[in-house]
């Protein structure tokens, strides 16, 4: 049995909903924040419009993990990425504007359908991505509040 899992966190940055929102959509930007073995790479032009396609690749020896993702959800303060690949599911990052600057809330809720990888997954990695997550949201406050 397949069963969704999700991971939620969020940060509080001091800049504007816009300013935040750019650090998730331009790609420049984003590869400031993200895990340096992760890289994300446009199919076709670079775009976070509903249907803009992306890979993003685990920089790793030999297998390299690659997710397919699609914009699903698309406005402004929310960009959602559907994927499928080893993983099935959405990455939601989501701007609220608040008195402080705004509050950036990311919910990966993914599902793995291969019980192989799923074991591997929950034996060696669920506790470095839940980790790396929170980390990549302080490197992205980072990027927002030095902009």
């Amino acid at each position: 049995m397949v069963s969704t899992q999700v991971f939620e966190q969020s940060v509080q940055i001091k800049a504007p909903a816009t300013t935040v929102e750019r650090c998730i959509t331009d790609l420049n930007l984003m590869h400031r924040w993200l895990n340096p073995a992760l890289r994300c790479y446009p199919v076709g032009d670079w775009n976070t419009d509903i249907g803009g396609k992306s890979r993003f690749v685990i920089e790793v020896p030999l297998i390299k993990p690659t997710l397919n993702s699609t914009v699903v959800e698309r406005e402004p303060g929310l960009v959602v990425w559907g994927f499928e690949g080893f993983f099935k599911g959405q990455d939601r990052w989501e701007c609220q504007p608040n008195q402080s600057g705004t509050c950036l809330l990311n919910r990966f809720e993914f599902e793995i359908p291969n019980p192989i990888i799923s074991w591997g997954f929950k034996t060696f990695a669920e506790k470095f991505t839940k980790e790396d997550m929170q980390a990549q949201l302080r490197r992205l406050k980072q990027v927002a509040e030095n902009i």
